[in-house]
């Protein structure tokens, strides 16, 4: 005789409550996004909040409500900022109400999109080919959609560093190849290059990092120099990083002559344009951001342009082939059957490290077709219009002014009053503003260094902008410099 037992699951035991409670989420979300713009810029988790957020792995459980009570209290209120108005720190997503919706959806469905015939596979490889459409890549191209840049970076190097030598690279490392490998970026590129370097176990004195000009971009005659005496010494380049935005100040290295020697020497030539590339869809940067086409690999980013939420970034490989063969590796557990759910497309797991991956395509596919990628170049144009208002006011403004040239949408400035101040208590002073701003909540501009001076950084991608709120910014440095100097 068996016993009846009652089967344990994660499903609501009643679904009319947790509907009810997922449409007043929804409307708070929505009253939060629509009102965000009335909020301070950003709020410093009190300790209490901290405690809070510190308490011992829960062993049972308690309602759903409670638990969202306790979001709404503790975690909402205190968010990263950035998909306020005025943030500009870093270069971060504003997300969209819609993209947040997607993300629901596709949570709902929970897809593996890797491996098996379901339409999520089809969804992931129709965002893949508008993404080679994007950069004007062949339709032969291949492609992967990855958390991020730093992820896509990294996919886009490790097929360069397999194609410089196919016999040897995946059974013996980089310990097997004939020569030393060498690849090339400017001074200005992204960390996560160097960081990719030694990952791929090639240690970060193989990266050369070239010297940049007045305007930060990599200056071609240094590049070819080193070039030419790492192959007297022996050594076998095999990559060169163009920037198409750097991250400190925006510039677009000469991707073109960068593209020219890389045919000249048969180098890889891979473009980090985690924000910039996609400056390709508005006309006046269209011609400076063309040589993305002859590039041998291309990653960007989804989430910090065209808004998407986190996380959803792409790398573009030309030789398909190349990029396959780079990752390719098929267990019987994985194999592909003529019928059935393993009957599907290759497995993207051949293009890339990972076989989980959720699907970060849907909100792409979704805002593609609800906007129209003309939308899209409207709100990158007007984005780069307001950073050219922003630094246009602050090259006229008294007490402020300008570290670098803002060719697109990155402006790098410091307050600066009088001639008396040295670098050191300049530096002090405006970092002094930087933290103000951020805890009053005006504005969330970052930071970086540039020739010694601490500049105050408005990167700009965020689709909520409007002028006024780069006066708001212009006004709150103003004021709070002017205090700091008063206290001082």
């Amino acid at each position: 005789m068996t016993t009846q037992q009652t089967t344990v699951t994660l499903d609501p035991e009643n679904w009319d409550d947790l509907r009810t409670l997922g449409h007043q989420m929804l409307d708070d979300m929505f009253d939060y996004l629509q009102t965000i713009g009335e909020q301070p810029a950003w709020k410093q988790p009190t300790d209490e909040v901290k405690a809070q957020l510190n308490q011992p792995l829960p062993r049972e459980g308690q309602s759903a409500e409670a638990v969202y009570a306790e979001f709404l209290q503790h975690i909402l209120p205190y968010n990263n900022g950035n998909i306020h108005p005025r943030f500009f720190s870093w270069v971060q997503t504003t997300g969209t109400p819609l993209g947040m919706l997607a993300d629901m959806l596709a949570s709902g469905m929970a897809p593996n999109v890797t491996i098996g015939d379901h339409a999520a596979m089809y969804v992931d490889k129709q965002v893949i080919d508008w993404c080679k459409a994007l950069m004007d890549f062949p339709e032969t191209a291949s492609g992967m959609l990855v958390s991020g840049a730093t992820m896509a970076n990294l996919t886009g190097l490790l097929v360069a560093r397999h194609s410089a030598d196919q016999q040897r690279i995946r059974q013996l490392g980089v310990r097997g190849t004939e020569r030393s490998l060498v690849l090339y970026t400017s001074a200005e590129a992204h960390s996560c290059v160097q960081k990719a370097v030694e990952v791929m176990g090639l240690g970060s004195e193989a990266l050369r990092k070239v010297l940049v000009n007045a305007n930060y971009q990599m200056d071609i005659t240094a590049l070819q120099t080193l070039i030419e005496a790492d192959l007297a010494a022996g050594l076998h380049p095999f990559c060169v990083v163009g920037n198409a935005g750097t991250v400190n100040t925006g510039a677009i290295d000469p991707l073109d002559a960068i593209a020219d020697l890389c045919q000249q020497y048969g180098i890889w030539f891979h473009v980090d344009g985690a924000f910039g590339a996609l400056a390709k869809l508005v006309p006046a940067f269209a011609d400076s951001l063309k040589a993305i086409e002859r590039a041998d690999s291309v990653a960007f980013d989804l989430h910090k342009w065209l808004s998407m939420p986190y996380e959803v970034g792409c790398v573009l490989i030309r030789d398909s082939a190349m990029h396959r063969a780079t990752f390719a590796m098929t267990p019987s557990y994985l194999a592909r059957h003529d019928r059935g759910l393993a009957a599907g497309p290759d497995s993207l797991s051949n293009y890339g490290i990972e076989l989980s991956r959720g699907f970060k395509a849907l909100k792409v596919w979704m805002s593609f077709k609800t906007f129209g990628i003309d939308h899209y170049s409207r709100v990158i144009q007007q984005n780069i219009d307001q950073a050219q208002y922003l630094a246009q006011r602050l090259d006229n403004e008294p007490g402020l002014e300008l570290l670098a040239p803002a060719p697109m949408n990155i402006v790098c400035y410091r307050f600066n009053p009088c001639d008396g101040l040295d670098t050191d208590s300049l530096n002090a002073l405006n970092k002094e503003i930087l933290m103000r701003l951020h805890e009053q909540g005006i504005a969330t501009p970052s930071y970086t260094i540039l020739n010694g001076q601490y500049a105050i950084r408005v990167a700009h991608v965020n689709h909520r902008t409007q002028v006024s709120d780069m006066d708001m910014l212009v006004a709150g440095t103003l004021r709070i410099g002017r205090e700091v100097l008063g206290e001082a």
